[in-house]
Parts: structure tokens; sequence; C-alpha cells
């Protein structure tokens, strides 16, 4: 159930959807896991608010990942969008969500939010012949090489260490995501409400 909230305008008090409200202040949330859906409707925001101006837009994230075909179009729509993003991490960006969260303009992560990195991981039960099996491990492959590149461009670190790094579930607190250039501050929730203030509604 999505929350509301309420505004005053000339006709007394409106009830609003919260994501509405949030919309107006050029803010978007990434939250859940990341999906054709949401990402077709992540990218809609971004558009449109580019079509807006090229102020801003502050994106809050709190995600455990999801699929990869769909992150990387929410990829696409970041490091594409002219109105510069500012990432903040709510709670965690895992997986996936870490990616996104590093390929931002700006990154800032909450004192007690937490990112974490990994190597692609098959869903479900894998089955089929050899030939597909071999076909499934070099396509897995061939997009490990392909996130490990984007995430040695975004932390500088090279992809031999992006490597290392992502061999395991690999938790990352505020600190540890400074020192490996994936968040560039860590910030209070006073500092999201002041980014969020500064949009008129």
């Amino acid at each position: 159930m999505s929350s509301t909230t309420l505004i005053k305008n000339n006709n007394g008090v409106t009830q609003v959807p919260l994501q509405a409200k949030f919309l107006g202040k050029r803010c978007v949330s990434i939250s859940g896991e990341i999906n054709e859906e949401s990402a077709v409707d992540f990218t809609d925001k971004i558009l449109d608010l580019n079509l807006e101006s090229n102020e801003p837009i502050t994106v809050l994230i709190n995600s455990n990942g999801g699929e990869i075909n769909s992150g990387l179009l929410m990829y696409d729509a970041i490091v594409g969008s002219k109105a510069p993003i500012r990432m903040i991490c709510r709670g965690k960006a895992y997986s996936m969500g870490a990616v996104l969260f590093a390929c931002a303009k700006e990154r800032y992560m909450l004192p007690n939010s937490e990112l974490m990195l990994h190597q692609p991981m098959l869903g479900g039960k894998v089955s089929g012949n050899a030939s597909s099996i071999k076909s499934i491990s070099d396509s897995m492959l061939e997009t490990k090489k392909k996130i490990n590149k984007l995430l040695s461009k975004h932390t500088k670190k090279t992809e031999e260490e992006i490597d290392e790094a992502t061999g395991f579930d690999h938790y990352f607190s505020p600190e540890e995501s400074i020192e490996f250039n994936l968040c560039d501050e860590i910030i209070e929730f006073s500092k999201v409400i002041d980014f969020i203030k500064e949009v008129e509604w």
C-alpha cells in the first residue's frame, strides 16, 4: 500500500501519494527488488525530471539488488542523465543496487547503511545439456567482466582489484565504501532533508 501525505493549496488540503510529492521535489526512490517493472518506472521518472530541468535529482536507494539487465537499464539512465544524480544509500544497496549507487555523480551514505558487492549469480535450478550449461557459464563470465569494467570506471580501481573484491559477498561499511571509492561522503539524515527541501514544491 502506497503512503500518502497532505498538502495545502488554494482549495484547502489535498491528499496526494507521498511518491508524487517526492517527485515534485526531484526525489526518486529505488527500493525493493530491481526488475523490469521497477527499472522502467525509474527510467521514466528520470526522463520526466530531465525534461523539466537540469537541476540535480536526489535518488534514495534501499535495495537487495535484482536482475542485471534491468539494473543496467537503470545504470544507463543514471549515467546518461543531463541532470546530475545524487545517490543516497538509506539502509542498504546490495549487488546490482551497489553498482547503481557507485555510478552516481554524487554518492552519500547514512552512518548505518551498507553496500555489498559480489559476482553475478544464477537464480533457481540450472538444468540442460552440457552445451547449454556452457553457454550460460560463458554468458555469466561476460556479464561479470562487464560489471567489473563498470565498477572499475566509477571507483578508479583496476578490474583485477574489483574481481578480487567481488569474489565473495563483500560487505562495505560507509567508511570502507569511501576507502574503496564506492562512496564520496557519510551524511546525517538531516542533510537528506536539506537536499530535498531546497527544491520548491
